[in-house]
């Protein structure tokens, strides 16, 4: 069952990427046994995060060119300030901690910058390890790394569907931890835009095309490998684990194509957006949830009934998605959008919110 959890909406100063939401408070529903809190506010447009292993939260600020920290020295569920660590940056999406380095992917390029647990500001200026195209329609690149210590970038397409003639687009490379010796690591996706390695497992969500309807195609969720092709711009999945579909309307390569895209292993509702994802690797919830997939739907823009501004969990094992955390939409309006979560120290998830410019904390109630 899901109970409403009403939450005071502070005022924003700042201008957020959909003002309507920050008109009426959402009324957060999450399973029995949960609650919601507000964990930080008064950001721009906040992305992704990533935890230090000291605690503190570091997060993306893309309307901003900011990366913040958050810390809770206190351990009150509550951010104790908003320390600008770095600023000037090109739309910083993705966040890393690896090898004594912060790593922040520019809509254009991944930069890193020394980084030791505790740093609140940066103590140098960043180091440029290597380009990547930009403009077209996805701008967020991903950066995550691998139990084999490599650099995998997330890139999303240029277009809605196209023939790609830059092969970083539509596709995560893997680099050594320095930007060197980069080469595509999977390709056919057209904005995977949340990638996330669970042992030796790299999941990645992906948006699919638009054009073809309020249905079509489903938005999917994608165990990657190495090598890897997965449909896009000829092929798409209609049913979780079988055989892709040829994409007519396209119309370009045969279907026989799609006889080597591997196909999503769960999907939900189309145009509903799934971006960042985490799984779950605390021991606060309930044992049920230990290794699902937690993944936020950011939410549909050219659907007639709006789909996503939920968060979801997804069954690694079984491809099961359900709901987790909704009120993000009332009717048709919304009322804030879901974007990135991560595992707090204490076991709690992290939820940004680039709607109303907020971090949201879900916490077990018990």
């Amino acid at each position: 069952m899901l109970r409403p959890l009403t939450l005071a909406l502070l005022t924003v100063s700042c201008a957020v990427p959909t003002p309507a939401a920050a008109q009426t408070s959402p009324a957060l529903k999450t399973p029995d046994g949960f609650k919601v809190m507000e964990y930080a506010t008064g950001f721009k447009q906040p992305r992704f995060m990533v935890v230090a292993s000291t605690g503190d939260v570091l997060l993306s600020d893309m309307g901003a060119g900011t990366v913040y920290v958050l810390p809770d020295a206190n351990k009150d569920g509550k951010a104790d300030s908003k320390q600008v660590y770095a600023t000037g940056l090109n739309q910083p999406h993705g966040l890393a901690i690896h090898g004594g380095y912060l790593y922040v992917a520019e809509t254009d390029k991944v930069v890193r910058y020394a980084y030791k647990p505790g740093d609140t500001k940066a103590s140098g200026q960043p180091e440029t390890l290597l380009t990547l195209p930009s403009g077209g329609g996805h701008s967020t690149r991903t950066v995550e790394f691998g139990p084999d210590g490599k650099m995998y970038v997330a890139a999303g397409s240029s277009c809605n569907v196209c023939e790609e003639t830059d092969t970083k687009r539509a596709a995560i490379w893997v680099y050594d931890a320095d930007g060197k010796n980069g080469k595509p690591y999977a390709t056919g996706l057209r904005n995977p835009v949340g990638i996330e390695w669970v042992g030796d497992t790299l999941y990645a969500t992906n948006n699919g095309r638009d054009q073809l309807g309020d249905d079509l195609p489903p938005e999917g969720f994608y165990k990657v490998k190495a090598g890897g092709f997965y449909g896009w711009p000829y092929c798409y999945t209609t049913k979780s684990g079988e055989a892709q579909v040829w994409d007519k309307d396209f119309g370009k390569k045969t279907a026989a194509t799609c006889t080597g895209a591997t196909p999503a292993f769960a999907l939900t509702t189309a145009h509903s957006a799934p971006l960042g994802l985490a799984a779950y690797t605390g021991a606060s919830f309930p044992a049920t949830y230990k290794g699902q997939l937690f993944v936020a739907l950011h939410g549909s823009w050219n659907r007639s009934a709006k789909s996503g501004y939920k968060v979801v969990t997804v069954d690694p094992q079984t491809g099961k998605v359900a709901d987790f955390l909704t009120g993000f939409l009332s009717g048709q309006k919304t009322l804030g959008r879901p974007v990135d979560l991560v595992v707090a120290p204490d076991g709690a998830l992290l939820l940004t919110d680039d709607g109303n410019g907020k971090v949201w904390r879900i916490q077990s109630s018990s």
